[in-house]
């Protein structure tokens, strides 16, 4: 009996055994399930915490390398102040402005010497237009400059053409004094030269005291000399010269942009045709961007905005 009685109980004491060791193991698996999610939700959290203090990808391109610009002394200036604000905003990149007159800019584009052309004219039809994409940036008047000391202060077209051409040869036949008119004008090469001739009527017959090879040149001459004449950009206009009225108006910016001042042409920036030079593309962007189109109004040009 008490033999009996002791199987008995160690069964019961095996079931009670089993019993504790499988609550344990339920309590266990629980514990490790609550873990693991509790742990999941922190590595999310942490995720979604990482993503947003992570800044956002910077698209802009950073831009590196040189460019250059060649051709018209005219666009010289404008030239230059495009060139310096670019570079302002374009640290690793280097852009180099210069020229000898506006024939230069087609062919140093064409022989990859240049990315960029710069025309104070129209491109003529030996230069082949076609291989170029043409970007007018604006419109500058050509002034005709004289001494200040000169007495004659209006003209007429007709007689500019007279005056290059040997009709008009002395000061006093326009009211001014008995002085012989010295014609100064630029070299062959010059699309202001080009443009005064074309727009005056007077191209291959003009008759040159001097030729200068640059806007800077033409304008120092007038302003030594006071029985000279000569044209050089509206923007070059100072103190040291005068600029005389064309039929009655002023060579000013804002009768440029009118269409009352006759005696004016583009200013030109040429590239090769579907150039995909990003460094050009950016550069010609910039052109007619606010800040761009600001520099080209400061220059004394009349911006164009339409690309």
């Amino acid at each position: 009996m008490m033999k009996r009685t002791k199987m008995i109980l160690t069964a019961l004491l095996a079931g009670v055994i089993m019993i504790g060791t499988a609550a344990c193991g339920e309590v266990q698996v629980e514990t490790v399930a609550t873990t693991t999610k509790a742990t999941t939700a922190t590595e999310a959290t942490e995720t979604s915490d990482t993503a947003a203090a992570t800044p956002a990808e910077d698209t802009k391109v950073v831009l590196s390398g040189a460019l250059t610009l060649t051709g018209s002394t005219s666009m010289s200036d404008v030239g230059t102040a495009l060139a310096e604000a670019f570079m302002i905003a374009n640290p690793d990149v280097t852009v180099s402005v210069g020229g000898n007159g506006s024939g230069e800019g087609p062919t140093a584009v064409n022989d990859g010497t240049a990315q960029i052309g710069m025309l104070s004219r129209e491109l003529k039809d030996k230069e082949t237009p076609d291989a170029f994409d043409q970007y007018i940036i604006g419109f500058d008047g050509i002034a005709v400059i004289v001494n200040p000391a000169c007495g004659v202060e209006d003209i007429t077209p007709e007689q500019i053409a007279d005056i290059y051409t040997g009709k008009i040869t002395n000061w006093s036949e326009l009211g001014g004094e008995d002085q012989p008119i010295q014609c100064i004008g630029r070299e062959a090469a010059s699309g202001t030269r080009g443009a005064f001739e074309e727009l005056i009527g007077i191209e291959d017959i003009a008759i040159y005291a001097e030729e200068q090879n640059s806007t800077g040149n033409v304008k120092q001459s007038v302003a030594g000399n006071p029985n000279a004449i000569g044209y050089v950009s509206l923007s070059a206009v100072d103190e040291t010269v005068k600029a005389l009225k064309l039929n009655g108006v002023d060579a000013s910016e804002e009768t440029v942009k009118t269409g009352d001042y006759v005696l004016q042409r583009p200013f030109l920036m040429i590239a090769k045709s579907g150039t995909t030079d990003e460094l050009t593309n950016a550069f010609l962007d910039f052109v007619y961007s606010a800040e761009g189109q600001t520099i080209i109004a400061d220059d004394g040009i009349v911006p164009n905005p339409n690309k």
